[in-house]
């Protein structure tokens, strides 16, 4: 919604939001934009009568903002249908999806396309630190999105990336997530495969060789053809690895040699993510050395592995974690880069699928490649976390941030890497935590 506003911003439009609880950097990125935010929803929230107003799809029948909307008479729409009628019209849209590395893999297609001069539009969520934004209008015909298979509203129940119409469309990745719309994994697919119906027979599809979701999907009923990725494999586009923490790879598509690849990012889920923006980015025609050369400078998002702090021995990174197949594949990355150095996970489980519970077993394993997980249980969770204890021995539970800071600060003496995990504020512990330090 915050990359919508300033998108809306570019366009020309005056723009004014309200929202629950805004924080950075969402809220410094809309300020700076001239765009002025309200805390909390109500009715004299819209005493300025908007032309249009744009529904989030947190929002739901009894918010004091929605029943003031349905009530007047205003026009509504959802942000999806907004943004493809007012944006997306006419130009080349190239979609990334899946589950996880959506946010990641949107940030290098658009820094691929930037480094060669295309100045494509964008929405992703997140901020890029190669451009400091989340969004904006471009001035090419290439527009590159994160394609999110969450409902659009709650009028429109379809998810966000059926009104994208893409072009180019990546599909990362499928686990079962969003548990608090979606009964089961099968619904995500019937989601999917309604994606791929929009996808023209002159496009282009990219997915990894070896997911079984993404690959039955596909047989579902596919009619644009398909390139799959793979590591050390035999796929379309191949990656085979010079580090083991993947911070260096070679690429290859069809048995040809593109190039290597030597970065800052690490774990086999960005090599996986570099290849599929590297496949999208040569369908616009950018050469895959171009595209290497491009992710050479590339800056991962915010909030993904991102070092906040060295002190005395310690690093602390902020990590936007939502799933344990992320928070695994990110551990994991950082312990096949550190070695045998401490890596202590903090976890707090924000999203709707986590507070649900419904990952017990496989949160608890995903946390196997730390030496010690702290995982905050805040009043109101809704299920227990000492179920977690019954999958792993590497797992403390902690009722406050107090707690957690307390045990921190001992582990402060051995150094090591404390890995912040959370798709929220979490309670404002970054910024606790390295002054306690």
């Amino acid at each position: 919604m915050g990359g919508l506003a300033l998108i809306a911003r570019q366009l020309g439009y005056t723009v004014t939001g309200s929202d629950q609880n805004v924080y950075p950097p969402m809220s410094t990125q809309l300020e700076e934009q001239g765009i002025s935010l309200m805390s909390g929803y109500r009715a004299e929230n819209l005493q300025s009568k908007p032309d249009l107003v744009i529904i989030g799809n947190a929002l739901s029948r009894g918010n004091p903002e929605v029943e003031t909307v349905l009530n007047s008479g205003v026009r509504y729409v959802s942000g999806p249908q907004w943004l493809a009628e007012h944006v997306l019209q006419e130009r080349w849209v190239l979609a990334v999806a899946g589950t996880h590395g959506k946010t990641t893999t949107t940030g290098m297609l658009a820094w691929i396309l930037e480094h060669q001069g295309f100045k494509p539009g964008f929405l992703i969520g997140g901020i890029p630190l190669n451009f400091g934004i989340s969004a904006r209008l471009g001035e090419s015909s290439f527009f590159v999105i994160e394609a999110d298979e969450y409902d659009s509203a709650f009028f429109d129940k379809r998810s966000k990336f059926v009104h994208y119409r893409p072009r180019t469309a990546v599909l990362n990745n499928l686990e079962y997530d969003h548990a608090d719309i979606f009964p089961d994994l099968d619904a995500i697919k019937k989601q999917f495969h309604h994606l791929l119906r929009t996808i023209p027979g002159e496009g282009l599809i990219i997915s990894p060789a070896q997911d079984p979701n993404v690959n039955s999907v596909l047989a579902m009923g596919c009619w644009t053809p398909v390139q799959h990725t793979d590591i050390n494999g035999e796929a379309d586009w191949n990656a085979q690895l010079l580090q083991a923490d993947g911070s260096a790879f070679t690429v290859s598509f069809k048995g040809q040699d593109q190039g290597s690849l030597g970065w800052t990012l690490t774990g086999r889920h960005n090599v996986f993510n570099a290849l599929s923006a590297i496949a999208a980015a040569r369908h616009i025609g950018i050469q895959p050395q171009a595209a290497l050369a491009a992710l050479q400078e590339f800056k991962n998002v915010k909030r993904r592995m991102e070092v906040i702090a060295k002190i005395n021995g310690v690093t602390v990174y902020d990590d936007f974690a939502h799933h344990p197949t992320a928070i695994a594949t990110t551990l994991d990355g950082l312990r096949r880069q550190v070695d045998g150095e401490r890596i202590i996970a903090i976890v707090e489980p924000r999203s709707n699928t986590m507070r649900l519970g419904v990952h017990t077993q496989t949160l608890a394993q995903s946390l196997h490649s730390a030496d010690r997980a702290l995982i905050y249980q805040p009043e109101g969770l809704g299920w227990d976390l000492s179920q977690l204890l019954k999958y792993a021995d590497n797992i403390e539970i902690c009722a406050s941030l107090d707690a957690i800071i307390d045990i921190l600060q001992q582990e402060a003496k051995q150094g090591g890497h404390f890995v912040l995990m959370s798709n929220g504020s979490f309670g404002g512990i970054y910024q606790r935590l390295q002054q306690e330090l």
